[in-house]
């Protein structure tokens, strides 16, 4: 069998983390990606990242995550020249995917309506931050925004230290994890119906809300929310973080099963019989209290093992270092992929590849990430472009 998504064509004008990332994702299973970028303003996140020398070549970490697989060529299209180079890259193209503001490529007659027109197959994937229609459809966003907004720095934190900002970039994430799936659902819809184009409109704060969908059923439903922000700490003391002798131990005893086995371990009969919610949250300050003062015999290693061992979810609290250095990690497929040589960059390069694994036929990298540029002249002559075309492009800075 062949991957999923060979055979796939996408012209990726996308750039930061949500738009690439989706692209990544359809890459990895076997797409063929073209990047674009403007010769003389590169994707931002070529220069962000952990290594600062690496950014100065336009390579830094914030890239390298998501360039696998790609070809990157470069491409003014607010030329005539450039905008005609990219109507023959989409007329052979399944996908197109950019994340220009609400508007942008509408003006250069770039929108869907014209493109379909062009390849009536198409499926055209717009990714902005709040989407295409409201109020707010004009306004530009990154991660951070959304998460105010949508109020999930509202939920983050503490009691005494919120909202709060989530370190991670969650938002940009979900939304190119939510674009490569309705990306996926539109190819299989378009197979299924013999053809026919797709739009596609993507907002961050859609993605945002839908990482809150428990937060927001409850409050539409009954008009009640969280009073504040709880932290490491669930509604009941089972799903809370303790100290211990040693670091910090992650508790997630959440069904009644996982109630009665932790208190049976722990030599707590009477508390094993209050399994029932309610019953938890009835006496959770006793509940919480023991599991206070039990936690602190043992180290965190300790107890991750014999929590785990006894059939209640437990994990000690770890750095992203100490997450990365566990056999477990290790160990799972195609979670993790190694470059031995990357232009640009000295040493490996480790990126993520994929949440999931396939039996067989799933996702593989096959190619580093790309230099700016770097399948430029490649691109050009398979869409019929000669040498000294190809030449006289460069010098008029089309590409």
């Amino acid at each position: 069998m062949a991957q999923p998504y060979s055979g796939i064509k996408v012209i990726d004008m996308t750039h930061v983390l949500a738009g690439p990332f989706a692209t990544y994702q359809l890459a990895v299973l076997g797409a063929e990606v073209i990047k674009i970028e403007n010769p003389r303003q590169p994707d931002q996140v070529r220069e962000t990242g952990v290594e600062d020398e690496w950014g100065h070549r336009l390579m830094n970490t914030n890239f390298l995550t998501q360039g696998s697989n790609k070809r990157a060529i470069t491409l003014d299209i607010h030329s005539e020249k450039g905008r005609e180079i990219l109507l023959k890259l989409v007329k052979g193209a399944d996908v197109f995917v950019q994340n220009y503001r609400t508007g942008a490529l509408e003006g250069l007659g770039l929108g869907y309506e014209a493109l379909k027109k062009l390849n009536p197959n198409l499926i055209y994937c717009s990714m902005t931050g709040f989407g295409a229609t409201g109020p707010k459809g004009q306004h530009t966003a990154y991660d951070g925004v959304i998460q105010a907004t949508s109020g999930l720095m509202s939920v983050s934190g503490t009691p005494e230290v919120n909202p709060l900002k989530v370190g991670a970039a969650v938002v940009d994430y979900a939304s190119g994890t939510t674009a490569a799936f309705a990306i996926a659902s539109a190819i299989v819809q378009r197979e299924r119906n013999g053809g026919g184009s797709q739009h596609i409109d993507v907002a961050m704060m859609d993605a945002a809300l839908m990482l809150l969908s428990s937060n927001v059923c409850g409050y539409m439903s009954t008009g009640k929310r969280l009073s504040a922000p709880r932290g490491n700490a669930y509604p009941t003391a089972g799903g809370s973080c303790f100290e211990t002798k040693e670091g910090l131990i992650m508790l997630s005893s959440i069904n009644d099963r996982q109630h009665i086995r932790l208190w049976k371990l722990l030599g707590r009969e009477d508390f094993a019989k209050l399994y029932r919610h309610f019953d938890q949250v009835e006496h959770d300050a006793e509940l919480r209290g023991e599991l206070t003062r039990i936690f602190m015999t043992k180290t965190a290693a300790e107890w991750e093992e014999i929590l785990n061992g006894a059939g209640v979810p437990a994990g000690r609290v770890r750095t992203i270092p100490e997450a990365l250095e566990m056999e477990q990690t290790k160990g799972r497929k195609n979670l993790l992929h190694t470059h031995e040589y990357v232009k640009g960059v000295e040493g490996p390069v480790t990126v993520p590849v994929q949440g999931f694994s396939y039996e067989h036929d799933g996702a593989k990298i096959h190619s580093p990430p790309p230099m700016m540029g770097e399948h430029t002249d490649d691109v050009l002559k398979e869409l019929g472009y000669g040498a000294q075309e190809i030449a006289a492009l460069h010098e008029q800075g089309v590409v």
